[in-house]
């Protein structure tokens, strides 16, 4: 690579880090200012208002929000990565009939636009009277993230050589023995991608929520913060407080997990 070549990847990725970051520092900035008063620009206040963040907890009822979005999330994630890691196994190890138009339903999954859903989500899921509850969540969520679940294993067990599961089942392990004791252990790192991948997506998902779940008692955390904007959109400082509040647990969780989110994109990048 030329210095020309790295000069100039420098400039485009910390410029991409630009438009990443200052939106965020803007936002933070926005909501320690005095509440109520206009905000223009990147400007630290001399005091910060911190008490924005407790006053946004309360009036916006976070707690309960977020209590909804766990529970969303607990419901998305483990059965998301069961099914998606099933289909992902089956369609790499095995050859059945039918398994192209498989495949070309799952493409077309990955092409769908969301918007393109809701309608028929919202009538199916009221003459099954599921409507407003959790189920009405978590069900469409998990089907909407299928086709890249399922494509993302598939891609980690095409990865693996045959003759790792040809020498098990020589020794006399079954499929399942196979698949649990031997790919399994090897599928950690994509695993855990892929439920980080999950719990933001299914964290952060806004159309749905506020569409196909009404009850107020069962809103989650970005639907609520939704009604927040349209009772307190004028007070910016407030506004910005609850935005925070909002994308801190996906900050926290990806802080955390941050290295085994960058060691599975690797290995997807690698194969």
């Amino acid at each position: 690579m030329t210095r020309a070549t790295r000069f100039t990847t420098a400039i485009v990725l910390l410029a991409a880090v630009a438009l990443t970051i200052v939106p965020l520092i803007s936002i933070f900035f926005a909501s320690v200012q005095e509440p109520g008063t206009p905000v223009i620009g990147l400007a630290w206040p001399e005091t910060p208002h911190w008490e924005n963040f407790a006053t946004a907890w309360s009036v916006g009822g976070f707690a309960k929000l977020f209590l909804s979005s766990s529970v969303v999330v607990i419901g998305v994630v483990p059965l998301g990565l069961i099914l998606a890691t099933l289909g992902g196994y089956a369609l790499s190890r095995y050859r059945f009939r039918g398994s192209s138009v498989v495949v070309a339903v799952l493409l077309l999954g990955l092409t769908l636009p969301l918007e393109s859903i809701v309608l028929p989500l919202y009538y199916g899921l009221r003459a099954a009277g599921l409507l407003d509850s959790y189920w009405a969540l978590i069900l469409p969520l998990i089907g909407v993230f299928m086709p890249f679940g399922i494509f993302w294993m598939r891609s980690h067990f095409d990865s693996l050589p045959t003759e790792l599961t040809e020498a098990a089942e020589m020794d006399g392990a079954g499929a399942f023995t196979v698949f649990v004791r031997i790919l399994l252990p090897t599928a950690k790192p994509a695993l855990a991608t892929l439920a980080l991948l999950y719990f933001m997506w299914a964290w952060n998902q806004f159309l749905l929520a506020l569409v196909l779940i009404q009850d107020p008692s069962r809103r989650t955390a970005p639907a609520g913060l939704g009604q927040f904007v349209t009772q307190y959109g004028k007070d910016i400082p407030l506004l910005s407080a609850s935005t925070i509040i909002v994308v801190i647990p996906v900050v926290i969780v990806y802080a955390i997990f941050q290295r085994q989110l960058v060691r599975g994109f690797l290995q997807g990048a690698v194969r």
